[in-house]
């Protein structure tokens, strides 16, 4: 056998072996050629940028699935929501029912199962904004997933997601291998760039000091066939810093007090999350997903599938900002989904729809608002087949976490082709939207 033909085959067995044990870290572009021009530039240059401590840590929440958002952040005000939805409706807030509507302005809501935000929102951590999306009017999951995460709604040849080329061009030399994180077995398109992101299943499930497949693997990456800088041995000396890092997070690890949902995958992934940003290892992003959010059947009201969801939801981001509670003024949260639902109910579920909502959360937000122009529920003021508009684009809330919070106001090539508008979630708040009729 060959020398490259030996390359290629323990290539794909080390690959395998990294799999197996949790953690992967993955590029995605082909060369700096097909990069914007600032990233380009960045990629060759050494780029002069503020440091990583000067940046909020970013916590992307990709709701999968399409979440009904009228649901979530309930419109009671709007007299059409209740003729559209007879059943799964959620009653008007009623102090004195616990299944109805939390009132948060005397026109929108929260669902009740999500309580436990309520307080974030009394102390002005949680935004909310409505009739929010994508202007592209795809109810193609896989499409408006992958529009959102490159922050290139309608452009499917995209290769490159608009968390890695912000990462590409604020790097400030944070050569962290958990910079960029996802939390799970795969890097999110928003990921995917010239920077390296590293998945993580899980810290306990990683730590296996005596394991005997680590130390092989750690010879293996240094041995003779991996010499120069080589992608593979690139990737293989992340891993090998990823185990070392990791077996001291897990010897040391923070006690966590806030009481966080047992049996949850995403109050484990947001767990951990907070293990790693108080081990302070140069995380600035962590991307978390959560599935099962496509409700066409079964979703129900005030309880039910969906009710059951939120309140794991609620729970666990309720956990999360206790535990980051000494880095609550520097961390921001960022909940989303590819689309909402339709407006009218179907059989106690819900059709793909098209206006739908984000959450932030940070010690930083201007909270305890929910930032929508509102566009109407009555038949006349719907988009398409019975969608709610979509009046706030996604990409202008990302583009004020970026300015405020992430240090990179050059919109450009994060979002191209695109003039973000004033939502008003930061700073100095001048000439908010109106919030409704």
């Amino acid at each position: 056998m060959s020398v490259e033909e030996k390359i290629a085959v323990d290539r794909r067995e080390i690959m395998g072996r990294m799999a197996v044990m949790g953690l992967s870290a993955l590029t995605a572009m082909g060369g700096a050629a097909l990069l914007p021009s600032r990233v380009r530039a960045a990629a060759l240059d050494t780029l002069t940028a503020k440091p990583a401590t000067a940046r909020d840590l970013l916590v992307p929440i990709f709701l999968r699935g399409a979440a009904d958002c009228l649901n979530v952040i309930v419109p009671h005000g709007d007299p059409d929501y209740y003729t559209a939805r007879p059943t799964i409706a959620i009653p008007r807030p009623n102090p004195n029912d616990p299944t109805s509507a939390i009132n948060l302005d005397g026109f929108f809501g929260l669902h009740p199962a999500l309580h436990h935000l309520k307080p974030i929102w009394d102390n002005h951590q949680l935004a909310l904004v409505h009739a929010a999306g994508s202007p592209d009017d795809s109810h193609s999951h896989f499409d408006a997933m992958q529009y959102m995460e490159c922050g290139t709604p309608g452009n499917r040849l995209e290769p490159t997601g608009w968390l890695a080329r912000h990462l590409q061009v604020t790097q400030g030399g944070n050569n962290s291998v958990f910079r960029a994180l996802a939390m799970g077995s795969r890097v999110p398109q928003a990921l995917r760039g010239q920077v390296l992101a590293t998945s993580l299943d899980s810290i306990g499930g990683f730590v296996l000091s005596d394991d005997p497949q680590v130390e092989a693997l750690a010879e293996e990456m240094n041995g003779h066939y991996y010499t120069g800088n080589t992608l593979l041995r690139q990737m293989g000396s992340r891993v090998i810093t990823a185990i070392q890092q990791l077996r001291n997070v897990h010897d040391g690890q923070h006690n966590t007090n806030p009481p966080y949902p047992a049996n949850s995958d995403l109050a484990s992934k947001l767990k951990q999350v907070a293990t790693l940003a108080h081990a302070d290892l140069g995380m600035e992003v962590a991307w978390v997903d959560v599935e099962g959010w496509d409700t066409h059947v079964r979703e129900g009201g005030s309880t039910g599938y969906m009710a059951d969801l939120m309140t794991d939801l609620g729970q666990s981001l309720a956990a999360f900002i206790d535990d980051m509670r000494d880095r609550v003024d520097h961390l921001t949260i960022v909940l989303m989904t590819e689309f909402g639902r339709r407006v009218a109910e179907n059989g106690g579920g819900t059709d793909h729809g098209h206006g739908a909502c984000m959450m932030v959360l940070s010690g930083a937000v201007n909270g305890g608002q929910v930032f929508s122009q509102w566009p109407g529920l009555s038949p006349d003021h719907l988009y398409g087949p019975g969608d709610l508009q979509v009046t706030t684009d996604f990409r202008s809330v990302l583009a004020e976490i970026s300015q405020y919070r992430l240090q990179d106001n050059d919109f450009a090539d994060l979002f191209p082709n695109f003039t973000p508008a004033h939502v008003g979630l930061f700073g100095t708040q001048s000439n908010p939207p109106a919030m409704h009729p």
